[in-house]
C-alpha cells in the first residue's frame, strides 16, 4: 500500500522556520510531482506548493511565496517544505499529497504546524 508519512512539524514562534518532511513509500516517487497542501482550523484544504517530477518546475500560492521552499530528494523518497518568517496564519495541519496542484491527493496522516507567541 501506497504511504506518505510526514513529520518535523511543532510549536514555532513567528519569524520562525521549520522543515517538514515527507517519506515516500511503495510507488516510484521519482515518477511523479509532489506537493503540499494544509488545513487551517476549522477551515479546507489549502493548497501550498507543488514539485514536478524531476523538480525542475516548482509553484508556490501567494501567501507563502519567498517564505516557503519545497523540494525533493528521490535517492531518499522524501519531500521537504523549508517555511522559513513563519506567521501566525501559517498555523495548519500540513500534509505532502501525490500529484501537481490543488488537485493532488493528499496523505491522510499530515503533521500539525502551530505558530504563536
Amino acid at each position: 500500500q501506497e504511504q506518505l508519512v510526514e513529520s518535523g512539524g511543532g510549536l514555532g514562534q513567528p519569524g520562525g522556520s521549520l522543515r517538514l518532511s515527507c517519506a515516500a513509500s511503495i510507488f516510484t516517487f521519482s515518477n511523479y510531482p509532489m506537493s503540499w497542501v494544509r488545513q487551517p482550523p476549522g477551515k479546507g484544504l489549502e493548497w501550498v506548493s507543488s514539485i514536478n517530477a524531476g523538480g525542475r518546475q516548482i509553484i508556490y500560492a501567494d501567501s507563502v511565496k519567498g517564505r516557503f521552499t519545497i523540494s525533493r530528494d528521490d535517492a531518499k523518497r522524501t519531500l521537504y517544505l523549508q517555511m522559513n518568517s513563519l506567521k501566525p496564519e501559517d498555523t495548519a495541519m500540513y500534509y505532502c499529497a501525490k500529484g501537481w496542484g490543488p488537485q493532488a491527493t493528499p496523505s491522510s496522516q499530515g503533521t500539525q504546524v502551530s505558530i504563536s507567541s
